[in-house]
């Protein structure tokens, strides 16, 4: 006898049959072995990854092609917007820059798809543009982590990233 949940558990009905995220179905895939022209990216297994070891066969094989972040990068889009602002940034800008690259860095060893879009210097802060929501949500986790301070995040409609990272005094 079958019980309700089993004969809901056996519907496929509105399923996606790759289950890969809508994301990830923007347009055709790369075929496997493609490798980015600019930051050497490698798709493998229907993602884009860092780990893969560029061997004379596999560059032999390769097509070049350029990867979603370098794209995304080039053309200056972004999904996640950092605000860095208070008095304290003043007298420690250099501090708070490498800690932002070193997460940057530390994200795109593993993900090349998430990374800085530009950091600028703006009158009351920095401004700093990433490719994802969750590079961003990061480097404010990580600044408030290091550096103490007050940290708040703000999702936009559109599926963007507004997080504010402030430290006044101390």
């Amino acid at each position: 006898m079958k019980t309700r949940g089993r004969i809901r558990s056996l519907s496929r009905r509105g399923t996606r049959s790759d289950r890969s995220p809508p994301v990830a179905r923007k347009g055709a895939a790369p075929r496997a072995g493609s490798i980015c022209r600019q930051c050497g990216a490698v798709f493998s297994r229907r993602t884009w990854r860092r780990d893969r070891p560029l061997t004379h066969a596999r560059l032999a094989a390769a097509v070049w092609t350029t990867c979603p972040g370098c794209a995304q990068a080039g053309a200056g889009e972004y999904h996640g917007r950092v605000l860095v602002r208070g008095r304290w940034l003043a007298t420690h800008e250099d501090a708070v820059r490498r800690r932002i690259a070193n997460v940057a860095a530390r994200a795109g060893a593993s993900q090349p798809l998430r990374r800085l879009v530009s950091i600028t210097r703006e009158p009351d802060g920095l401004e700093v543009l990433t490719t994802s929501q969750k590079l961003a949500h990061r480097i404010v986790r990580e600044l408030k982590k290091a550096f103490r301070g007050r940290a708040s995040y703000a999702w936009s409609p559109d599926g963007g990233l507004e997080a504010t990272w402030t430290r006044d005094g101390g």
